[in-house]
């Protein structure tokens, strides 16, 4: 496998040539002494050596190992636990965390290039680190002030961890039906009693103390979502100063057997009585949950843009290095008994795809972390509420579609390989395997698709898809026409048809939504890359016409535009028409003849 190298050059790009975040960053009193191009910088080139040089060499071995269960607790991979401390020292699990409490304070534009980072290093490492942070955030939005003081400090530092326990054996996305109670102690704690299942981090040995996130149900709490209450309940309770007590009735029963991410303890968690405390309001837990959803699911969809760009890496360096044949139009390299494969063009289509793919990824991703920072930062309320709103349309595309193109490019790369993927040796079947749980994790992608197309769309009346529209028409009329301004406007002209047909047809049939949104899901991914992809060119063809040194790299960008436009945003035709064949294919067949 090839030595992992973070796209630096085009993360930088992408932030501070395409969204300019260091000037919005400038504009922002609340983060404008924390944070500027600079110090953003220092970050990612530290970040970026401790991805390479600590995590990725910990990759292959961490899954092969795997984690260990004992009576007495979870034992991580060798290394883990060393790369987890110095993972912390370098400020990194607090760095988009609230200052007040210990944390850096740093835009999601920023941490979510980390996020790529670790993903691509090391997917199974960064699940530790992130439900820390994912706890982290819904603690200081929801949590009472003595909470957050003691806790949030200890979780900022990564001297304790956090994690999330939603699922149950028989509730998975419809949490309503949690079975986990609550029975209220009179002192301001509660004992938290049930069994939670596929709790990432639910126990491990990287750190002394672990922070649960609960959801569970009150005695008389109404039935249904809204009876859901949200609990802190520490792994050993925790004295007023800080310090550790005894071991509070939280237990690992078992680890959970995978397909993938086996460095990460995937844990059975069985609540016994165990103290907890409220956060938020009583049968307000799915409240505190959501304020964190956002946020997990891009990192969600960015995990599989870095596992993505692994796969783009370790194939290119292959398909440089691989031999097998000669070039169509004669030998490249008659020196050798044969061709390198990348002079074939099936080899090539494969990789462009996934060099497409993955840098559309990044520019959407970093576009959906700017939403958040600017519905977070910005002064201007009515500019946050402008954010907030695309943040909620956009949350579920960014989720399932680059999970979905994370898988496609992971197999991609594995076929770049041929026989060689199919083997442990070149690394490029763990990739496949560690990704596959992307689409799965944090609301399927299905559900994301239903979310998009049902809440998001219809029952809106396709507001926020209008904001939208109107985002890219601005874009478009901001420049000059080039050649990808025509292509854009078609495609999303026959977006905004199709979204005006499916909410008068979901009107009249309610299985429309179900049956049309994934297809539904898709198209629209593909016009929001189609318009990264006229962004990015547009700033690049602005700095050749400058004169820049970089020639080459903005030339590339140009020319990966017009491929995308050519070979992978004309697949948009085929799901315009299933998504809006209607819902009649798919219910005349009788469950019986299935």
């Amino acid at each position: 496998m090839a030595d992992y190298q973070a796209p630096l050059r085009d993360m930088r790009f992408v932030m501070y040539e395409v969204f300019n975040t260091d000037k919005r960053w400038g504009q922002w009193p609340a983060i404008k002494e924390l944070v500027d191009r600079e110090t953003a910088d220092a970050f990612l080139e530290e970040g970026a050596k401790l991805a390479a040089r600590t995590v990725a060499p910990l990759n292959r071995e961490g899954d092969e190992e795997g984690c260990h269960w004992s009576e007495e607790g979870v034992t991580t991979p060798k290394g883990y636990k060393e790369a987890y401390q110095l993972f912390s020292e370098a400020g990194l699990t607090g760095i988009g965390g609230n200052p007040e409490h210990g944390g850096m304070g740093m835009p999601k534009a920023l941490s979510a290039q980390f996020d790529e980072m670790f993903s691509s290093a090391s997917l199974a490492f960064i699940l530790y680190p992130s439900l820390t942070s994912g706890a982290a955030l819904a603690i200081d939005a929801h949590a009472s002030e003595e909470l957050k003081s003691l806790y949030l400090p200890k979780l900022y530092s990564g001297e304790w961890t956090g994690a999330m326990c939603l699922t149950e054996s028989h509730s998975g996305t419809d949490l309503g039906i949690i079975r986990t109670r609550a029975e209220d102690n009179g002192d301001g704690s509660y004992n938290i009693t049930g069994t939670k299942i596929f709790i990432t981090a639910g126990e491990h040995d990287l750190t002394d103390n672990i922070i649960h996130l609960v959801l569970a149900k009150l005695p008389d709490a109404p039935v249904g979502p809204k009876g859901i209450s949200m609990f802190l309940v520490p792994k050993v309770n925790v004295d007023k100063d800080g310090s550790l007590k005894d071991r509070n009735e939280v237990r690992c029963g078992s680890l959970e057997h995978k397909m993938g991410i086996k460095a990460s303890a995937t844990c059975v968690m069985n609540f016994d009585g165990a103290k907890g405390y409220l956060v938020g309001e009583v049968n307000k837990g799915l409240n505190a949950m959501f304020t964190m959803m956002n946020y997990e699911r891009l990192f969600v969809g960015i995990q599989g843009l870095g596992t993505s760009e692994m796969s783009y890496q370790t194939a290119l360096e292959y398909a440089q290095d691989r031999i097998q044949g000669r070039a169509a139009t004669g030998p490249q390299e008659p020196e050798k008994a044969a061709d390198p494969i990348i002079v074939h063009g099936d080899v090539r289509r494969m990789l462009l795809n996934m060099k497409a793919l993955n840098e559309g990824g990044r520019a959407f991703s970093t576009y959906v972390a700017t939403l958040l920072d600017t519905a977070k930062f910005s002064p201007d309320e009515t500019e946050r509420k402008q954010a907030a709103d695309q943040v909620a349309l956009l949350t579920p595309v960014v989720k399932a579609f680059l999970t979905d193109m994370g898988l496609e490019s992971c197999v991609a790369g594995q076929q770049v390989f041929g026989g060689h993927g199919y083997i442990r040796e070149w690394g490029q079947e763990q990739l496949v395997r560690d990704v596959r749980i992307a689409q799965i994790y944090e609301g399927t992608n299905g559900i994301q698709a239903l979310d998009l197309l049902g809440r998001k769309i219809t029952m809106n009346g396709g507001s926020y898809f209008k904001q939208f529209a109107g985002n890219i028409r601005s874009f478009l009329a901001a420049g000059e026409s080039d050649e990808f301004s025509a292509p854009l406007e078609a495609a999303l002209a026959k977006l905004e048809s199709l979204t005006n047909k499916l909410i008068k047809q979901a009107a009249k049939d309610s299985n429309v939504v179900n049956s049309s949104c994934t297809d539904y899901l898709h198209a629209f991914s593909y016009v929001s890359y189609a318009w990264m992809w006229a962004m990015m060119a547009r700033e690049a063809q602005n700095q050749l016409l400058a004169g820049t040194e970089e020639d080459s790299f903005y030339q590339a960008k140009l020319i990966t535009a017009r491929y995308y436009y050519q070979r992978l945003l004309p697949r948009m035709e085929g799901l315009l028409l299933s998504a809006a064949s209607g819902a009649e294919a798919l219910y005349d067949l009788s469950v019986e003849q299935f």
